[in-house]
């Protein structure tokens, strides 16, 4: 580029050039020569620009309030942050997701952006920091030790209640699938071992119930991130900040985003604790090790087509092998799975990350809002992509379940009150060593008639709580 195409800019360590079109500024630039980590900018993640912008809109129009920025910087300040809630300028948050410095340059990064674009609205070209300065109006009253943290909540607010939507999809369309075979037969297992009878539409339903306690559980998690630090400026003491500009900016930001804010009640507390993250990402396990297991049923109950269970049907989706042809693989449920194991993962970093804090803050916090903004997010798309590219479209072989029932040994569990325990495990043995039919030996051996084996063995006596009667 020529002179022309820069502009200078001075921090603490110098001058820099910084592109004439650029809306970020020095200490932005020294962020992006320092942590050339991921090669992924903190834009990946909306909500996390947007929470940003709420934190410093509601910050201008408090310290307006208080008299310490006049009315036209406020509103320059605002109309910015504005545009960006409406998805503007997003691309000039640069900053690489993982950084050192407690999110300190996240939080450069938004101020100079915030100014920049504020300078343009006032008339003056950017980095023209006389007329509106970064640190100066953007920030007055924060530190990034209560902007960042705070930021973070109500990103992860607004990223938890979108998985919280997709969860919900996938509950109804596993729902939905219990209601379409509740009448389907089949054998149920433990261990891999043939159990007993239950319909293929009480299998369906354990995932929709495990789903929905799991929806419930975030509903629950994510209440803790309603407090927040604001105010509480570099350790939790409020030094810089008007008295009452605490109060304010939670008043403002309840407005903002819409979410039941409180200020903590004791902000060197809220400064250094990370619980609420930690709290957050365990739920975020359980729902991934729940998923996981699902996924996992849907794999071996479809493995076949002929060598397998055959049991279900997944719908196909892409060819399956590059040598044998016709081959259809689970690709779907398989993706799912290797989210859950990233997220296991990532719960194991945000541990980590947050038992590192030292003192009156923790430096981690970048890491940790990384590991949960990917959970949230691979989450909230696995669920959708399973149930719209799989669950939906499964089928069930239910001429094949029945005959697993009738050719069962498991039914024999089904005569245990009727003909005893002993009499039930010599049939079984016979059964297995001889490949006969629970059903003939039992009439064999004249330990029931026909008609009470046909009654004792009904589709809804054996998938049921039934009481005894042979008469």
């Amino acid at each position: 580029m020529s002179g022309s195409e820069f502009r200078i800019e001075h921090d603490l360590l110098g001058d820099r050039d910084i592109p004439v079109d650029a809306y970020y500024g020095v200490h932005t630039l020294r962020a992006l020569e320092n942590f050339p980590i991921t090669g992924t900018a903190i834009s990946i993640y909306p909500e996390l620009i947007k929470a940003l912008a709420c934190i410093k809109q509601a910050a201008a129009l408090s310290n307006h309030e208080l008299g310490l920025l006049d009315e036209p910087r406020c509103d320059a300040i605002v109309n910015a942050c504005a545009e960006i809630l409406g998805g503007k300028l997003h691309g000039q948050f640069v900053v690489d997701v993982i950084q050192g410095g407690a999110g300190t340059s996240t939080n450069m990064n938004a101020n100079e952006v915030i100014a920049n674009r504020a300078l343009e609205l006032l008339g003056h070209r950017k980095g023209e920091y006389q007329y509106l300065h970064p640190n100066e109006q953007v920030n007055i009253g924060q530190s990034t030790n209560d902007v960042y943290p705070s930021a973070l909540k109500i990103a992860t607010w607004f990223g938890i209640h979108g998985l919280i939507d997709a969860m919900a999809v996938l509950r109804q369309a596993f729902a939905d699938k219990a209601e379409e075979f509740r009448d389907v037969l089949k054998m149920g297992r433990t261990q891999l071992q043939d159990a007993v009878p239950m319909t293929l539409g009480q299998e369906f339903s354990t995932y929709a119930v495990m789903l929905g306690e799991d929806e419930e559980r975030l509903r629950e998690a994510v209440l803790l991130l309603c407090e927040i630090n604001m105010g509480a400026t570099a350790i939790g003491t409020g030094i810089t900040a008007h008295p009452d500009y605490a109060p304010l900016v939670l008043r403002h930001l309840q407005d903002i985003t819409g979410i039941p804010l409180v200020t903590a009640p004791n902000l060197v507390e809220a400064t250094q604790d990370c619980g609420s993250f930690v709290q957050l990402s365990g739920v975020l396990k359980r729902v991934a090790v729940k998923l996981s297991k699902t996924c996992n049923d849907l794999r071996l109950l479809s493995s076949g087509p002929r060598a397998g269970l055959g049991e279900i049907n997944l719908p196909p989706m892409q060819a399956g092998s590059s040598i044998m042809p016709g081959k259809v693989n689970p690709v779907i449920p398989e993706v799912v799975n290797q989210i859950a194991f990233e997220v296991i993962g990532n719960d194991i970093t945000v541990s980590f990350a947050a038992e590192a804090g030292q003192l009156q803050l923790n430096a981690f916090e970048p890491i940790i809002a990384h590991s949960i903004f990917k959970s949230v997010s691979h989450l909230r798309n696995g669920c959708l992509t399973l149930a719209e590219r799989c669950v939906n479209g499964i089928t069930a072989n239910v001429d094949h379940l029945r005959a697993t029932v009738a050719n069962s040994i498991g039914i024999v569990t089904a005569l245990n009150p009727y003909i005893g325990y002993a009499n039930a495990t010599a049939i079984a043995q016979e059964a297995h060593a001889t490949g006969g039919s629970v059903y003939e030996i039992v009439l064999r051996k004249n330990l029931l008639t026909k008609v009470q084996l046909d009654y004792i063995l009904q589709p809804e006596f054996l998938t049921r709580p039934t009481p005894l009667n042979l008469s």
